[in-house]
């Protein structure tokens, strides 16, 4: 078959390219050309049609669609800068999307979709965190990123087309260890369920031979040896970073509803067989990435410490509060 995958350079991009390669597939990827993109490009030269252009313009997408029998659409503008920049996000995400699914309608042979969506799209669950997939959609009023997902999930239901939605939960690498002030916002009591950016690309990569998936609404999560609070979570992961085991103040986080929760994967994970790798398995791979620098960042625990809350909204408007009694 001839593979389209859209957003090829991103984390979970890469993670679907390198299993694909593993396949009798010929792919063809598309993504936005710049500096990063270009470099990453070069490892996969002569092995795969690689098409330089932008999601946002229809002419660029249908060259890229024309010839495929299966798109992989990946491409998106995720948080923070989903959040900073809304209406960017939503020319690529949404805007993206419905240049996609025009392009397939104008094929003699119309390809399939799978498409990736978002754990962010049922919002906050931290009163009822088991998330089934037919459960109500209900993102938070300041995620401009669910909605975009909620959005784009639609266009592809009323497309006419064969498609499978696929909803990400929270997906970790070992690629992406940089601490963003995004990690304040979920409050310390969330369920969580990662999946390996390895998982995610296994998935993907076996929708593309199962003709069972189409039509379906699938959850990609890692299954329940991949579950934990948020708080041990964060705890274990400045632990392997050497910052200690002393947790960062509860007043540094939010405490409204932000999203994730447990993903029912039954069903995904019988069509797909992709759970492979578990929370400890990350946090072993986690050790051994930063073992040269633990040692460092150990020795200046209390500046990291103080640089990591400063990171932090809500912290800074705590000590706000305190300094002005």
């Amino acid at each position: 078959m001839r593979i389209l995958l859209t957003g090829a350079f991103g984390n979970v991009g890469l993670s679907t390219l390198n299993e694909l390669l593993k396949r009798n597939h010929k792919i063809r990827v598309f993504d936005i050309k710049n500096k990063r993109t270009r470099h990453l490009a070069h490892k996969f030269k002569n092995r795969v049609e690689i098409i330089w252009g932008d999601i946002r313009n229809p002419n660029d997408v249908e060259y890229v669609v024309s010839g495929c029998d299966v798109i992989i659409h990946v491409a998106a503008i995720i948080p923070p800068i989903a959040d900073k920049k809304p209406r960017f996000a939503e020319a690529v995400n949404v805007g993206g999307t419905s240049n996609i699914i025009e392009a397939m309608k104008k094929q003699p042979q119309k390809p399939k979709l799978i498409f990736t969506s978002s754990i962010a799209i049922y919002g906050d669950r931290t009163k009822n965190p088991l998330i089934l997939p037919t459960d109500p959609l209900n993102p938070n009023d300041d995620d401009e990123y669910a909605k975009q997902k909620v959005k784009c999930e639609e266009l592809i239901r009323n497309s006419g087309l064969e498609w499978v939605i696929c909803r990400l939960t929270y997906i970790v690498s070992i690629n992406k260890l940089q601490m963003d002030p995004l990690m304040f916002e979920m409050p310390l009591n969330t369920c969580i369920e990662v999946c390996d950016t390895k998982d995610v690309g296994l998935a993907l990569a076996n929708a593309v031979e199962n003709e069972n998936v189409w039509g379906e609404i699938l959850h990609i999560a890692g299954g329940e040896r991949c579950r934990i609070s948020y708080r041990a979570y964060l705890n274990e992961m400045m632990d392997i970073f050497g910052i200690g085991n002393v947790p960062l103040p509860s007043e540094a986080f939010s405490t409204k509803g932000f999203h994730c929760g447990f993903m029912t994967t039954y069903k995904s994970q019988d069509l797909l067989q992709y759970q492979q790798h578990t929370l400890d398995d990350y946090f072993n791979e986690v050790r051994k990435k930063v073992e040269l620098s633990r040692l460092f960042i150990s020795m200046f625990r209390p500046v990291v410490k103080r640089f990591l809350l400063h990171k932090s909204l809500y912290y800074r408007e705590y000590r706000n509060t305190l300094h002005s009694l």
